[in-house]
C-alpha cells in the first residue's frame, strides 16, 4: 500500500512519474520505432547494407546490436564512479537531471538521422541510450528514501504502469503519423518517423520536470569538498565491501545478471526479429508492441499483488519460468506459417503480462535487500544498474554473433532461454529476508 499522508503521496507520485517521462525512450527508441526505422534506412531492396567496422564488413543489424552494446559498456564505466560521488555530495537529483537531459537532446537530434549519416546516427542512439539507462540509476536509488520496503512493490509497480500508459499514448500519435503522414503534412513515413524521434525528447525532458520539481535533493544533508571525487571514489569502494558481506544481496544480483540478460535482449532486439525473421510490417509489429505495452500495465500490478501474499522470490520464480517458455516459442515461428501474425500476438501478449512484473517486482526487491541503516542509495543502485548492463552487453553481443555466425536470429532467441533457466536456478539459492521471501 502507498503512502497515505498528503506530501508523501505526492513526493512518491513525482517520483512514479519520472516513468511516464522517459518510457517513451525505451518504447519508441528502443523497441518500436527507431529499430524499424533503422533497418529501412539501411537497407537497399530488403538487403542490409554491410559497414567496415575495424576492418570486418558487419550487416546493419548486427552493427545496431553492437552500437547498443557499447553503450551499456559505457554505462557500466562511468555510473558506478559517478554514484559514489551523488552519495558523497548528496546530488543525486543533478546527476539523474544532467543524463535526462542527455538522452533526451540525443533522441531529438536523430530527426537529422535518414541512413546517409550512420554514424551519426549510431552516435545519438548510443548517447541516448547512455542518457536513459545513466537517469535510471540515481532515479531507481530514491525509491528507498521516498518508500518505506512495504509500500516499494507498489510503488515501483505504478511506476511500471505510468511509463506503459505515457509511452503507449505517444506511440499511437506516432504510428498514427508514420501510417498517415500526408494527413499530417509529412512527405512519408520516414520523415513521420524522424519527427517522432523529436516528440520522444520534448516529452521526456518536459515531463521529467514534474519530478525534477518535487522529488527531494540531498535527503541526508551531505555537505562535500574539494576533494568530492576521491572521497566519491571511497564511498564506492565502501559498498563494494559492504555488498560482499550481504548474502541476499549478492546471489540476487547474481540471478539478475543472468535472467536480465534474457529480459533486457528480448526488449531491445524483437522489433528487429518480427521484421528481418519473420518478415511482419512495422504495423503489425507496432500492434504487438501496443499489445504488451497494455498488458504490462495490468502484469506489473498483478506481479505486485503476487509479491505481496506469495513473496517476491516467489513472483520472480513464475516470471523466469514464463520468460523461458517466451524465449522457446519464438524459436518455432517462422515466416511461411500461415498464423504467424496471430502467434507473434499471443506471445507479445504474455511478453506483456511478464515484463511489467519482472522489472517492478526486480527493482523492488533490490531495494528491500539494501542495508536498513545505509545511506548511499545511488552507490548500491550503481551495481545493480551495473550488473543489468554487463548482462545487456553480454546478451546484445551474442545475439549479434550467433546472426552473424548462423544468418539468423532463431539460434539467437533460443540462446535466450539459457540465461532465464541459469537465472532460475540461482533465485533458488536466494536466502529469504525480513522483507524479501
Amino acid at each position: 500500500m502507498l503512502s497515505s499522508n498528503p506530501m508523501e503521496k505526492k513526493v512518491q507520485n513525482a517520483w512514479a512519474f519520472y516513468d511516464w517521462a522517459n518510457s517513451v525512450y525505451s518504447l519508441v527508441i528502443s523497441t518500436a520505432v527507431f529499430p524499424i526505422y533503422f533497418n529501412s534506412v539501411t537497407s537497399v531492396n530488403d538487403q542490409p547494407i554491410h559497414y567496415e567496422l575495424l576492418g570486418m564488413s558487419v550487416p546493419n543489424t548486427t552493427l545496431y546490436s553492437y552500437s547498443l552494446s557499447l553503450s551499456f559498456v559505457l554505462v557500466a564505466i562511468i555510473s558506478p564512479f559517478l554514484s559514489g560521488i551523488a552519495d558523497h555530495t548528496g546530488k543525486k537529483k543533478r546527476f539523474m537531471q544532467f543524463f535526462c537531459y542527455l538522452g533526451a537532446t540525443s533522441c531529438s537530434l536523430l530527426y537529422f538521422f535518414d541512413g546517409s549519416n550512420i554514424w551519426f546516427g549510431l552516435l545519438m542512439s548510443v548517447l541516448a541510450s547512455v542518457g536513459f539507462w545513466g537517469s535510471l540509476v540515481f532515479y531507481n536509488a530514491f525509491l528507498p528514501e521516498v518508500a518505506s520496503p512495504d509500500q516499494q512493490d507498489a510503488l515501483s509497480a505504478k511506476g511500471f504502469s505510468l511509463g506503459y500508459i505515457g509511452a503507449s499514448l505517444l506511440l499511437i500519435v506516432n504510428l498514427l503519423m508514420i501510417q498517415m503522414p500526408d494527413t499530417f503534412g509529412f512527405n512519408g513515413a520516414g520523415d513521420a518517423s524522424r519527427f517522432s524521434f523529436l516528440l520522444v525528447g520534448i516529452w521526456w525532458a518536459g515531463f521529467a520536470q514534474v519530478s525534477f520539481r518535487r522529488l527531494p535533493d540531498n535527503v541526508y544533508q551531505r555537505v562535500s569538498d574539494e576533494r568530492y571525487i576521491w572521497k566519491g571514489f571511497h564511498e564506492l569502494r565502501a559498498v563494494w565491501m559492504e555488498l560482499k558481506g550481504q548474502l541476499s544481496l549478492r546471489r540476487f544480483l547474481y540471478s539478475f545478471f543472468f535472467f536480465s540478460i534474457g529480459v533486457q535482449t528480448v526488449i531491445l532486439l524483437a522489433g528487429l526479429f518480427g521484421d528481418v525473421e519473420l518478415g511482419l510490417d512495422s504495423s503489425k509489429l507496432i500492434t504487438t508492441i501496443l499489445i504488451i505495452q497494455f498488458v504490462g500495465i495490468a502484469g506489473s500490478h498483478l506481479f505486485s499483488f503476487f509479491s505481496r501474499k506469495y513473496g517476491n522470490l516467489q513472483s520472480l520464480k513464475i516470471c523466469i519460468v514464463l520468460w523461458a517458455l517466451i524465449c522457446f516459442g519464438a524459436y518455432t515461428l517462422t515466416k511461411d506459417d500461415p498464423s504467424v501474425e496471430l502467434k507473434f500476438y499471443i506471445i507479445g501478449a504474455v511478453v506483456g503480462l511478464v515484463m511489467g512484473g519482472i522489472q517492478a517486482i526486480s527493482r523492488s526487491t533490490y531495494s528491500k535487500l539494501l542495508p536498513e541503516e545505509t545511506h548511499s542509495h545511488a552507490s548500491y543502485f550503481s551495481f545493480y544498474d551495473v550488473t543489468e548492463k554487463v548482462s545487456i552487453v553480454l546478451g546484445t553481443a551474442i545475439y549479434g554473433l550467433l546472426i552473424d555466425l548462423t544468418g539468423s536470429m532463431k539460434m539467437s532467441v533460443l540462446a535466450l532461454s539459457l540465461f532465464f533457466v541459469i537465472g532460475f536456478l540461482l533465485i533458488l539459492w536466494v536466502p529469504k529476508t525480513r522483507y524479501v521471501r
